[in-house]
């Protein structure tokens, strides 16, 4: 069950720049009494896809628990669509007011605490359209080779609001998973979250496709994908996986599929637990962009490449023996999915567990040498702009560095812990800690304390609170290593390893000036700092 939080957000005393933000942005980020007097249980979406129009049009069923007694709370759609009406078995038509793209729902009495609520939200209209999913958010309306049509959507970040009525905040989701049923043009499929219910012909040149989710889902992870589709399948021992691509990719899909799904979720779930949505399967789902963390439906646009597009995002080559989207995306399911941050400035635990995903995959296939060399090469894309963390409760994710410096984080934690075997068991103890619920960067770094009995406080601080990279300055002299952390808070005292011939050392340097007497260390003829092991940036002292 994932529950609301509420939390005291404490930033270590460190400030965010100086942002504008709007009403808009805090009626949609924020956790006022009118979001947190109600915890959502189930939504039964059912609407109609007109792909011509470009419009939805239906209604969504939104079953909740009064919290605490009310009379007003608050839902979300997009301004741009139109409310048809709002409605409740018992008390009839609602009123509401819309202020941006929040709705407050009015109730002609109190709601009554623990008590269980349905509403009807109908509505309608052409939803945004997006301009480059999946990096921004709204539909996309394609044809393909054979002119059919190819739709979809991506909305993270934006918010799912931006097609259907919902209580659009991370901080809650649906306690007892979501039906979706959509309709669309004869000839066409719809695919969604969870199992496959039926399609009904509705004698109206439209067929139903029904979806059900038993799971807890986030709200941007509710989708719909619409083509042509064909479906084949596999299994693997308490997992059915689907598949569901264009007619004319069938054949090159099922190759290029076999190469990945299984080797991966095999190493997931080693690494991870046991995949979390089992009883909803999992499936990779064509999609007209080039994909998304779709809980139990993820969308797939890679176009049947290795790499990302055909690259290799990391530099190094080494990438390119796996489809980045399959892995990543995948990775998301317990990343994201199963735990899901309570406020998108937290969604480094979204992305940089995920993208760290990527080089648990790599070790599970080619080995540690080659996982450390991936890892490190991502750190090519880190843009040190500004903290990790983003301004709470504005809708504000933090920089971008969220994915790459992310996972040089872990990789970090995991050599300054030093013990594989504690280190695969802290991943391990985590993803399934924290399964199915919501969380904070505190509740990640109060984990990784008490689990590994270290104090990482002051790492976690410094990489995720701050833009700077710790720089080790060292000078040899004779026998004697001087050296000390530069451009660090000043409580960061994270250890290093050094090597000099055949010894490693593990110094504990600190922002104060240490030195320390090396056997040999003048007649060595290596010396290294293990920069690879480590993401700090290393300066010879003149």
């Amino acid at each position: 069950m994932k529950n609301q939080l509420v939390v005291l957000f404490i930033c270590f005393g460190f400030g965010f720049a100086q942002a504008q933000f709007s009403r808009k942005d805090s009626l949609q980020g924020g956790l006022r009494v009118e979001r947190t007097s109600f915890d959502v249980l189930r939504y039964d979406l059912n609407i109609t896809i007109n792909p011509d129009e470009k419009e939805i049009s239906g209604y969504n069923d939104i079953t909740f628990k009064a919290v605490n007694p009310t009379k007003k709370i608050q839902l979300d759609l997009f301004d741009n669509m139109k409310i048809d009406e709002i409605s409740n078995q018992n008390f009839g038509k609602l009123e509401y007011v819309r202020e941006e793209n929040a709705v407050f729902v009015q109730f002609p009495s109190s709601l009554i605490q623990d008590s269980v609520y349905t509403i009807r939200f109908m509505y309608h209209g052409n939803p945004k359209i997006a301009k480059n999913a999946p990096w921004d958010g709204g539909f996309v309306f394609k044809k393909d080779s054979n002119g059919k049509d190819f739709i979809g959507v991506a909305v993270q970040g934006t918010g799912a609001s931006l097609w259907y009525p919902v209580k659009d905040s991370q901080s809650d989701e649906p306690d007892f998973g979501a039906s979706v049923k959509v309709a669309v043009p004869n000839g066409l499929m719809n695919v969604s979250n969870g199992r496959f219910q039926g399609s009904t012909d509705l004698g109206n040149g439209y067929t139903r496709w029904d979806w059900e989710v038993k799971n807890p889902i986030n709200t941007y992870s509710i989708t719909v994908n619409v083509a042509d589709y064909v479906h084949f399948s596999d299994s693997l021992p308490n997992l059915d996986i689907d598949y569901y691509v264009l007619r004319e990719n069938a054949e090159k899909a099922k190759i290029h599929f076999d190469a990945d799904v299984k080797p991966m979720m095999n190493c997931f779930q080693s690494k991870f637990g046991i995949y979390p949505f089992a009883e909803d399967g999992f499936k990779l789902v064509e999609s007209p962009y080039l994909g998304m963390e779709h809980q139990s439906a993820v969308a797939y646009g890679n176009k049947y490449r290795k790499g990302y597009l055909g690259s290799d995002l990391s530099g190094t080559g080494v990438g390119m023996f796996f489809d980045y989207i399959i892995i990543h995306e995948t990775g998301h399911e317990w990343f994201g999915n199963s735990i899901t941050s309570q406020d998108i400035a937290d969604m480094w635990i979204h992305e940089g567990f995920t993208t760290y995903t990527e080089t648990v995959f790599v070790e599970c296939m080619k080995g540690y040498e080659a996982a450390l060399k991936y890892v490190n090469g991502q750190a090519r894309n880190v843009r040190n702009d500004k903290p990790i963390i983003g301004k709470y409760g504005v809708n504000s994710r933090g920089s971008g560095d969220m994915y790459y410096k992310g996972s040089l984080l872990l990789n970090t934690l995991r050599h300054v812990i030093n013990d594989d075997t504690k280190w695969w068991q802290l991943l391990y103890n985590y993803s399934e800690h924290f399964k199915k619920q919501i969380i904070t960067t505190e509740m990640v770094i109060a984990y990784f304390n008490e689990q590994t009995n270290m104090d990482l406080t002051p790492i976690f601080k410094q990489y995720l609170y701050t833009a700077n990279i710790p720089a080790l300055e060292y000078k040899k002299i004779g026998t004697e290593l001087q050296y000390q952390w530069k451009n660090v808070n000043s409580d960061f005292n994270m250890p290093v390893d050094i090597a000099f011939g055949k010894e490693i050392v593990r110094l504990y340097p600190t922002t104060q000036k240490q030195k320390i007497k090396l056997k040999n260390f003048k007649k060595s003829k290596s010396f290294e700092i293990f920069d690879n092991r480590f993401f700090i940036n290393v300066i010879e002292a003149d």
